[in-house]
């Protein structure tokens, strides 16, 4: 693949949140660290032939926010002049660094308040844009509204501690098999043969079961938050803190391994499309 869509975010004195079509793809906390942080992701999967829809989100609401009529109201602050945010979507050549200096630049937006200026987060910038690529129709868009009942919620629960325990066990077939469509699409996305990803999928898993470092805590009901995005034709499957929920403990160096999942619900069964 000659070319590669990125997401470049960047932020300091805040957090901040890319959102693409209405799926979360890069976050930063620039709140505690000073200077500029900095999260760069390919996008292929995420993105559309035709209309785009890209936001960026200041002090985005936490991910284990209670379900409720309303969320809480915006929050006022005075700005110091050191406090910013911005994203960009590049189109680099391969081997080149995602920079603005070095591709082009297909959108962007940029938030940054004068000193003493007040203003209120959450706070949300968005970009309509149409870009010509040629990806097909990525099944998600056709997905159910999922409506996130107590019921849906254990009956993910079970379907994701069933992941866990097989992962745990160094056996990655049924994460495989739950993850076929999601294999093709990025295969797809990427120009990849889905068949050598799911090899190397099935070699890391293997291989960090080799070395006793894959132990996954089977998640709780206490543990999962489901955030619905994508207009909630997917449940990001989350921990309180915003990892994802299949994670694996930290070896003695401090090692984790994480596997993002986003779930499709389909007549009762689910289906890991992201």
């Amino acid at each position: 693949m000659e070319r590669l869509l990125l997401l470049r975010l960047e932020a300091a004195g805040c957090q901040a949140e890319a959102v693409l079509n209405g799926v979360p793809v890069a976050s930063i906390d620039a709140r505690a660290a000073p200077g500029t942080h900095v999260a760069c992701v390919p996008v292929h999967e995420y993105t559309l032939a035709g209309g785009n829809r890209l936001s960026l989100v200041v002090n985005p609401h936490p991910t284990n926010l209670p379900a409720g009529p309303a969320p809480p109201p915006p929050t006022p602050q005075v700005a110091d002049g050191q406090t910013w945010a911005k994203l960009r979507l590049l189109l680099p050549r391969q081997g080149q660094p995602a920079s603005e200096n070095s591709a082009r630049t297909l959108a962007q937006l940029d938030w940054g308040p004068a000193e003493h200026e007040v203003f209120e987060t959450p706070l949300w910038l968005h970009q309509t844009l149409e870009l010509p690529v040629t990806f097909p129709r990525w099944r998600w868009l056709d997905a159910p509204v999922a409506e996130l009942t107590p019921a849906l919620k254990m009956q993910a629960l079970a379907f994701l501690q069933r992941l866990a325990i097989d992962l745990t066990r160094g056996d990655p077939e049924g994460f495989i098999a739950a993850a076929r469509l999601r294999f093709e699409e990025l295969g797809l996305a990427y120009q990849r043969d889905p068949a050598m990803d799911v090899a190397r999928f099935r070699a890391h898993v293997q291989q960090l079961s080799a070395s006793k470092a894959l132990r996954l805590a089977p998640p709780t009901a206490a543990d999962l938050v489901l955030r619905p995005v994508a207009d909630a034709r997917l449940l990001d499957c989350l921990r309180p803190d915003g990892q994802p929920i299949l994670r694996t403990l930290p070896t003695e160096s401090g090692t984790t391994h994480a596997w993002p999942v986003k779930l499709a619900v389909v007549d009762g069964q689910f289906y890991v499309l992201r």
